[in-house]
């Protein structure tokens, strides 16, 4: 059985470990944290121990949070009835008060928290902060199967990144801060926006030029149609796996905005399984990895 307090094994995981700190020294990190791993009190303080790590690695870490599931109980707890539609919340009035206040409030401050109480320093913000983010109003179209009709969904104040505004975020990386973002932003015309998470990560991500953009999920990564992950993809393979069925589901979405942060200057992509312990540390500290990258 393995030591774990083995000097000579930690001195191995040192070796393996000391070029990747070298290679992301001074690097920009954005990790999008979500799906059910958020859920979990231990797997939280494991991540807010990782972020700190990276930190004083002297990596610059940005959190990038989510928070559907605790959306939707909070919906559920005041009786407000949400739908969805081409799969996004449509969200009226009522609910993006909901929206932000559970992630821009709750959520955001319960991450601070566990970074903060690990012995971090993380400050909380919203895409609102600074005019960091600037969303547009997203409109999609459905097909109904029944009358093969196309029609166009209002999935009321949902929106998607139009310009991001780095003014704050350049002010905080490199001085043992680390900002943690809730996914909300105001539009041109005024109003709040509820932005998916993934999406306003990859838009962070591009316009601060990251070396890397960490999607945290619920699944190993992307994977071939035997099930089997796929530990390296560039942006025409993907396409391709889009194309012929290998990519389907919610996991399209992930890919495309993967493409569309390379696309915007990030170096590489990976999406990796959140609820693996320490999953970022492996991905960015080892050897082997931990999900499946994306580069250009």
């Amino acid at each position: 059985m393995t030591d774990i307090n083995d000097p000579h094994l930690k001195a191995e995981i040192l070796v393996q470990a000391l070029p990747h700190m070298l290679r992301y020294d001074e690097a920009t990190v954005v990790v999008k944290y979500g799906g059910h791993a958020m859920g979990d009190e231990q797997v939280a303080r494991d991540f807010a121990r990782d972020m700190i790590l990276l930190e004083q690695s002297g990596v610059n870490p940005v959190v990038v949070h989510g928070g559907g599931p605790q959306i939707g109980a909070m919906l559920n707890r005041l009786g407000i009835k949400s739908e969805f539609a081409a799969g996004l919340r449509v969200t009226d009035a009522a609910t993006i008060e909901v929206v932000e206040m559970v992630l821009a409030g709750s959520i955001n401050k319960q991450i601070v928290g566990f970074i903060n109480g690990e012995g971090g320093r993380a400050i909380g913000l919203c895409g609102k902060d600074g005019n960091m983010v600037t969303a547009r109003r997203v409109t999609r179209t459905v097909t109904d199967p029944d009358s093969n009709i196309e029609r166009i969904v209002d999935l009321g104040f949902v929106g998607e990144p139009d310009k991001v505004d780095r003014a704050v975020l350049d002010a905080l990386l490199g001085r043992e801060v680390i900002p943690v973002l809730a996914p909300v932003a105001n539009g041109e015309d005024g109003h709040t926006y509820n932005v998916n998470a993934d999406t306003f990560a990859g838009a962070i991500a591009g316009a601060l030029r990251a070396k890397r953009l960490l999607l945290l999920t619920d699944v190993p990564g992307v994977l071939d149609k035997n099930k089997n992950l796929l530990k390296e993809l560039t942006i025409e393979q993907c396409r391709a796996l889009i194309a012929d069925g290998t990519i389907t589901g919610g996991m399209i979405p992930k890919v495309e905005t993967c493409i569309y942060a390379l696309e915007q200057g990030v170096e590489g992509v990976v999406i990796l399984d959140g609820k693996v312990p320490h999953a970022v540390l492996l991905e960015l500290l080892t050897d082997l990895g931990a999900g499946t990258l994306i580069t250009r």
